[in-house]
């Protein structure tokens, strides 16, 4: 049943690819991968009617079999082919032609086969499928790299075409998985692999009638992975063969040999892959020798902003994230941070440094050559005296006596010196080449605006401190006016009425209070006073009325009415103080004995005054603006800071006024139980 399964299964997907193949000949069309496709589908169809008719262990069907594996090899490598930058990936090329002699080392080990003795055969046998594993293994990774890489806007073709490329080669896998550790192919797969293989021819022929974009990009990642996966196999098929050939001639000592080999060399690859020198070699290497191009800017690029721009908790302070964003990209182990500052270097980081830095860093004529002239220094070439003579003039000596010290990167912003970053000579040393200085300097610019920046935001943090300090300086002063004015008054009154008990009484009760409130100042102005609002309270209101009109009512006459039990939600001392200026203000803008009136209202408190009055443009322009005032000698600080305390208790400030009719300021709060109502509810 399996022998007939073969013969048919074989014959239809012979005549099948066969057909595909001549309909993609009279198309005409001439291109590399079209081409290829179609050498591909007439050589699948020729090893097909090769194991139908004469069977699949004759030299001539696996010889054919290579060559179908090396056809569709071709076909896979034309469509890398079609992009330019794809094409000259000598990375993906290399692959292509490891796995490509692996095949035709299989056809060469089948000729020999079938020329030895019987003694011999089962040896090669094993050899010989372990070498078709390592084709279909191999096919199968660059299977994955193609899908990788094609586009995403394709219209499947590629993809689909992929996809039957995968079938056949899995196929292919299992077939000699199974022959290998049975010792014998089985002849079920065989028949089931004829079954697969017409399968797939659909599914070609739908891809190569699509007319979607088959362009590839390829990826750096992908092609190092690629290789890694290949390298892998390869590592896996040269244990096989190595523990095969113990097998066969190690006597009685082979599974011991076996043992030590398998342990053995896996120590020594993960001692190998462990290593930072080595690996850094593997980097430079294979860049060198297998890209067009030293680096993957957009990883370099995403791992530079990534360590700038992503402190997260814990990380180091933003100096040492410079160095080793900049170290990173050549791979140098450390770095120093030279922070320029009229026209001197100063030593600002370290990262991983561990050699010497002077005390004084005497770097005064290199911050003065590089503010002249943003070059990077290469440090081994000025000590071999192979650099400018500037250059030559302006490196201090303790950096050419230092062995790690390896280049100079200047870090320019606008057009102006920041710094300068002194990098260690990474583990494999090299001389810096065009790339190594194009992005270094690129870096350097990138970090020396993150340089400026935070100059830039400590610069505003320290003035903000000092427009805070003038800020409570300003109204201070104000209060301090109003002090003044107060004092004034009262060393006025004491002329005339100093020998009245009641006087006196209350001009020491006014000197304390003002000695009270001068303290209180002077404690807002200390740094150490954040001037912060208390939490608001519910508080009577007429009680703290009576006390701000008790002082400024001994130099004018003021009219207090309105509730009694009104309540509101309010800081008192706060409160005090943006009424006194509201009505101090009133009391200014009045004729000599011309009351002021303050009514107090449910949560509201009223200052009413027949002063000269306000335009509209005034109020809505100046009032409420720092230093500006119609008053002469007035600071325009009151209604400003008024009004700020206000609304920090969650009130606000409403004003009315008419030129020659006067003014009335509404301070307006929120509302509050009266103490008696909530003892009720209580």
């Amino acid at each position: 049943m399996a022998g007939t399964v073969i013969l048919w299964g074989h014959a239809l997907a012979a005549l099948l690819f066969a057909v595909l193949a001549l309909s993609q000949l009279r198309d005409g069309a001439a291109s590399l991968p079209r081409t290829a496709f179609v050498a591909a589908l007439g050589i699948t169809a020729l090893w097909a009617l090769a194991v139908a008719g004469i069977g699949n262990p004759d030299l001539t069907a696996r010889v054919a079999e290579s060559l179908r594996n090396i056809a569709w090899l071709a076909f896979m490598m034309a469509l890398l082919r079609r992009d330019d930058s794809a094409g000259r990936d000598r990375a993906v090329t290399m692959i292509y032609g490891v796995v490509v002699l692996v095949a035709l080392a299989g056809i060469v080990l089948s000729v020999i086969q079938a020329s030895v003795s019987a003694d011999l055969v089962k040896g090669f046998a094993a050899v010989r499928i372990l070498l078709r594993m390592m084709v279909a293994l191999g096919a199968l990774v660059l299977v994955h790299h193609l899908y990788s890489v094609a586009a995403p806007g394709a219209r499947g073709g590629i993809r689909l075409a992929v996809a039957a490329l995968a079938i056949m080669w899995t196929s292919d896998l299992v077939l000699y998985t199974t022959a290998y550790l049975s010792g014998d192919g089985s002849p079920e797969l065989i028949a089931i692999r004829g079954l697969v293989m017409i399968a797939i021819v659909p599914l070609l022929a739908i891809a190569v009638h699509r007319n979607g974009d088959w362009t590839l990009k390829l990826s750096r990642t992908v092609t190092w992975q690629s290789l890694s996966l290949v390298a892998l196999m390869a590592y896996a098929v040269v244990t096989v063969l190595a523990i095969s050939a113990i097998d066969n001639f190690g006597g009685s000592y082979a599974r011991l040999a076996q043992t030590a080999f398998v342990f053995g060399s896996a120590a020594a690859l993960l001692t190998l892959l462990s290593s930072p020198t080595i690996k850094a070699w593997l980097r430079v290497m294979v860049a060198k020798h297998l890209f067009n191009h030293r680096y993957d800017y957009r990883a370099e690029w995403s791992r530079f902003t990534d360590t700038l721009g992503a402190p997260g908790e814990g990380a180091a302070p933003l100096e040492e994230r410079i160095v080793k964003a900049v170290a990173d990209v050549t791979d140098s182990a450390a770095g120093l941070l030279l922070v320029a500052d009229d026209g001197v270097f100063g030593l600002s980081a370290t990262w991983n440094w561990l050699g010497t830095v002077p005390v004084a860093i005497a770097a005064e004529t290199l911050a003065q050559s590089m503010a002249g002239n943003s070059r990077i220094i290469e440090l081994d070439a000025v000590r071999a005296g192979d650099a400018p003579p500037a250059e030559l003039a302006a490196v201090p000596q303790w950096m050419l006596d230092e062995p790690s010290a390896w280049a100079i990167v200047p870090l320019v912003h606008l057009n102006q010196l920041i710094g300068a970053i002194l990098l260690a000579r990474p583990p494999i040393d090299r001389s810096l080449d065009w790339e190594d200085f194009d992005l270094l300097r690129i870096a350097g610019r990138q970090v020396a605006s993150y340089l400026a920046e935070a100059r830039a935001h400590e610069a505003l943090a320290d003035a903000r401190r000092f427009d805070e300090f003038n800020r409570r300086f300003a109204f201070i002063m104000h209060d301090v006016k109003n002090l003044v004015s107060q004092l004034t008054l009262v060393a006025r009154n004491a002329e005339r009425h100093a020998d009245n008990p009641d006087f006196r009484a209350d001009m020491i009760a006014t000197l304390k209070d003002s000695v009270g409130r001068m303290n209180d100042l002077l404690a807002r102005l200390s740094q150490h006073n954040s001037a912060r609002v208390e939490e608001p309270v519910a508080v009577e209101l007429m009680p703290i009325v009576e006390r701000v009109t008790r002082r400024r009512g001994a130099s004018h006459p003021i009219a207090v009415t309105g509730m009694r039990d009104a309540v509101a939600v309010a800081d008192p001392a706060r409160l005090e103080q943006a009424l006194g200026h509201l009505i101090q203000n009133a009391i200014e803008a009045s004729a000599p004995g011309e009351p002021v009136g303050v009514v107090v209202g449910r949560a509201t408190i009223e200052v009413i005054d027949a002063g000269p009055g306000m335009s509209a443009s005034f109020i809505r322009d100046r009032l409420f603006k720092p230093f500006a005032s119609t008053k002469s000698g007035g600071f325009g600080i009151g209604a400003f800071e008024a009004r700020q305390v206000i609304v920090a208790m969650g009130g606000k400030l409403d004003v009315i006024s008419r030129e020659g009719e006067g003014t009335r300021f509404t301070i307006v709060l929120r509302e509050a139980l009266a103490p008696a109502r909530m003892e009720r509810a209580a």
